[in-house]
């Protein structure tokens, strides 16, 4: 035997902590469940990092939560990750749905979530399914995850959709953070650059012009008279205001314009476009959509959505419009009675072993477990591409770095050297 500390709640919504003997943990579950408790975490004493026996705390209210947020408005994916992963379990302790979200709007700290589960609570009290509540929040909840929710509640299997979803959730942020991490550093280093040029062309470079021009004809080499150009340039006011504000106006401009052209729809499927095909990034790109398409759409139908609603999910979902077009050809041909392969090799978009991997999960009726093996694998592509595109593009950029500053203070300096040079001469 041995000691399992756990903490539940009650049919009253009280939470209570304690330790409870038992040989496992399933054990440790069901000898509560029998005294009637909903065990939110249970762990062996001492790793679970739970608290002395009986220790009881204030009872959650019943009904809608207290001081109720505002409904709507946007929440962090992690948030929502973490709210399903509670509802689940909640769920697969015996709590009741309502009961369960009841409790979460009592101890959620984010008080646009707060006031969404309170809204969800109400909805499910006043008779609507909770997939029907869900689908109100269109800015929280998107189409996947109504959907998953509502295969859930047909099936009878409500927990696991929500287990699924969770899951599905914290591998999407991760794969996203994974990709973020490798566009940090490069525009970071990039940044970092600018300011320096910045600083040098306005403050330093001046001054080293003036020190010339009061030593009279200086033979300037080529290097030396671009970078007192450009700094003149910079420098000089036509209008009181110096170049280099309407420099840094322009690149505004050009960015607002850029993102103005890239939300049209030629602009987008352009960009899109790019995206997939850029060097360096390109790849990285790639395999992260097609872990995302797979991981999206085997997810579904493994809850039990219908195949069709299932490709017209992804494809809504798909962030980015190549692999959206793609999979809108997979669903017609679907649609018609035919294989999801043909279209999927034609597009040229899915790698061959993708295309390989969904071939043979179509013949031998296991088509979600092989395209969740998929995003699988195609996650672990990405982490390598990653840690192989950091690897290289660190001494790429501090190059870089180097060169810029070095080109500048050569430029100042090598006039300087002559001059020594010939009055020692």
């Amino acid at each position: 035997m041995a000691n399992f500390q756990y903490i539940a709640l009650n049919a009253a919504g009280e939470q209570s902590e304690g330790v409870i003997d038992a040989t496992t943990r399933e054990e440790a579950i069901q000898k509560l469940q029998g005294q009637g408790l909903y065990p939110t975490k249970v762990g062996e004493a001492g790793k679970s990092g739970g608290k002395s026996k009986g220790k009881k705390k204030p009872a959650a209210k019943k009904g809608k939560a207290k001081g109720k947020a505002k409904a709507g408005g946007k929440i962090k994916p992690k948030v929502l990750m973490i709210f399903t992963r509670q509802l689940a379990t909640l769920i697969d302790s015996g709590l009741p749905l309502l009961r369960g979200l009841n409790v979460l709007a009592n101890q959620e700290p984010n008080p646009v979530l707060k006031g969404t589960i309170s809204s969800l609570a109400d909805s499910v009290q006043g008779g609507s399914t909770f997939s029907e509540s869900l689908s109100q929040h269109p800015r929280i909840f998107n189409k996947l995850y109504v959907n998953m929710v509502k295969a859930g509640e047909l099936g009878g299997v409500l927990e696991v959709v929500l287990n699924r979803l969770a899951e599905y959730q914290e591998k999407a942020q991760k794969l996203k953070n994974k990709i973020v991490s490798a566009m940090v550093y490069p525009v970071i280093v990039m940044f970092i650059a600018v300011f320096i040029l910045t600083f040098l062309m306005i403050f330093i470079v001046p001054r080293f012009q003036e020190m010339f021009d009061d030593m009279g004809n200086v033979d300037l080499p080529l290097i030396s008279q671009i970078v007192f150009g450009a700094s003149g340039f910079m420098m000089a006011r036509p209008l009181v205001v110096p170049n280099v504000v309407f420099l840094l106006l322009a690149v505004v401009g050009i960015y607002l314009a850029f993102n103005a052209w890239a939300n049209t729809k030629g602009g987008r499927l352009a960009v899109d476009k790019f995206k997939l095909n850029a060097p360096l990034f390109g790849d990285i790109q790639r395999k992260s959509a097609v872990s995302r398409f797979a991981r999206t759409l085997g997810t579904l139908v493994s809850s039990g959505v219908p195949i069709l609603q299932a490709l017209n999910i992804t494809k809504e979902t798909a962030g980015n419009v190549v692999i959206s077009n793609s999979i809108e050809k997979v669903y017609d041909a679907v649609k018609e009675g035919e294989s999801i392969v043909q279209p999927m090799q034609a597009s040229k978009v899915f790698p061959s072993m993708v295309i390989s991997m969904v071939d043979v999960g179509e013949e031998t009726g296991q088509l979600p477990e092989m395209l969740l093996k998929i995003a699988d694998v195609y996650d672990d592509e990405v982490d390598n591409a990653v840690t192989a595109l950091t690897s290289v593009l660190e001494p790429i950029m501090i190059v870089f770095l180097a060169v810029v500053v070095g080109a500048i203070v050569f430029a100042l300096f090598l006039p300087l050297i002559k001059v020594i040079q010939e009055m020692q001469g």
